[in-house]
């Protein structure tokens, strides 16, 4: 069998777009949350190149707790305005952070992470969690992926029921 992740494009743009379409096909006729968080992380582990996780936290009780994800065990539960991901959601702006051994407060679930990208996923205008992704390079992601990854959230936030 061959491996699915040859299929997607160098090119970071065109990448994306296809990610983008298939990830609209995989929430075609289906609104919930877990497993369309879940194949939304399993399809961005097999699209991107050289990250090593990717998943999602959602608010819960006032704090970040850990949802849907491809990658090694992670922090379960992230204080908001805590790390990359609880600033992300108290700023309520996309984080992209180039070392994230530079960023203050940062949480370390896994010691080879360097680079990290967070992007807030809102509902009703209210940041109900995240999108979280590291690299183990550092400056791993940039402007195009920035823009790719929040049409990313666009989609889970019109394709999913947030409770």
């Amino acid at each position: 069998m061959q491996e699915l992740n040859f299929i997607y494009p160098e090119n970071k743009k065109e990448c994306y777009q296809l990610v983008q379409a298939q990830l609209t096909a995989l929430l075609e006729n289906e609104t919930n949350l877990i497993p369309n968080l879940s194949n939304a992380s399993a399809l961005l582990n097999l699209a991107l190149k050289d990250i090593n996780w990717v998943g999602f936290y959602l608010v819960k009780n006032n704090k970040l707790l850990l949802g849907p994800f491809q990658g090694k065990p992670a922090c379960i539960h992230i204080p908001i305005g805590r790390g990359v991901c609880g600033t992300a959601v108290s700023e309520e702006q996309t984080q992209l952070v180039i070392d994230v051994h530079q960023f203050p407060g940062h949480i370390a679930c896994d010691c080879a992470s360097r680079s990290e990208i967070v992007i807030p996923i809102r509902n009703r205008g209210k940041v109900v969690g995240v999108l979280d992704i590291d690299s183990p390079l550092i400056a791993r992601f940039d402007a195009i992926d920035r823009e790719g990854l929040e049409k990313v959230v666009q989609i889970l936030e019109q394709g999913c029921i947030w409770e």
